[in-house]
């Protein structure tokens, strides 16, 4: 089994490329949607989130705002640091959990992690390599802006809360670029598969 972990800046169109990828036989594990999870009301990170960070940070249907809770975190790296020390062993515990049923099912399969924060978590050591999706900073903020409904200086303050770009770029192993159109990066996205599949290939075979 390839295990991989898909990453990129915010709002770079992760899930898009994700999804081609999956079209093409890739097994998906989204580490924002176990993260949404892990911290359904009542569920043991969600108590320790509230009592944290306080209820304020609840909607109506006990749920937590995220945009609230981004407000308090991304002004703060402490603020930040403790909710992600909250929040990742639940995470990992249950990423652990699907890692293990897709080796059962499929012991020769190519695994993406789509982890946001994988560099900034310091997280490479728990994958074969790293997929970087990236565009201009410029584009970031105004596809965050239009999909969050952020103002510009909302969106500007998450995307300093990552790791700039270009560090990024010389963290991956491989790298996508995602301001094209939609063919281009499917034409990408073919080419990396082919890739991944051999990768797999010939880690099956020094095995």
């Amino acid at each position: 089994m390839l295990n991989v972990g898909l990453t990129g800046g915010i709002a770079c169109g992760k899930s898009t490329v994700a999804k081609m990828l999956v079209g093409r036989g890739a097994h998906l594990i989204d580490f924002d949607k176990l993260a949404h999870e892990v911290c359904e009301p009542e569920k043991p990170a969600w108590r320790e989130i509230v009592r944290t960070f306080g209820a304020e940070i609840l909607a109506a249907n006990k749920k937590i705002d995220r945009n609230k809770l981004g407000r308090i975190v991304f002004d703060d790296k402490k603020k930040l640091k403790t909710l992600s020390d909250i929040v990742h062993p639940y995470i990992f515990k249950e990423w652990h959990t699907r890692l293990k049923a897709i080796r059962k099912a499929d012991l020769h399969a190519v695994v993406l992690s789509d982890v946001p924060l994988l560099y900034e978590e310091n997280l490479q050591h728990y994958f074969d390599l790293t997929l970087l999706i990236l565009i201009p900073p410029e584009e970031q903020i105004r596809r965050l802006m239009a999909r969050s409904r952020l103002s510009h200086e909302e969106a500007e303050k998450r995307l300093k809360s990552q790791i700039p770009i270009g560090e990024k770029i010389r963290l991956a192993d491989i790298i996508i670029d995602n301001r094209g159109t939609v063919v281009e990066t499917e034409e990408a996205v073919a080419e990396v598969w082919r890739d991944l599949q051999e990768r797999e290939e010939a880690r099956r075979k020094s095995q």
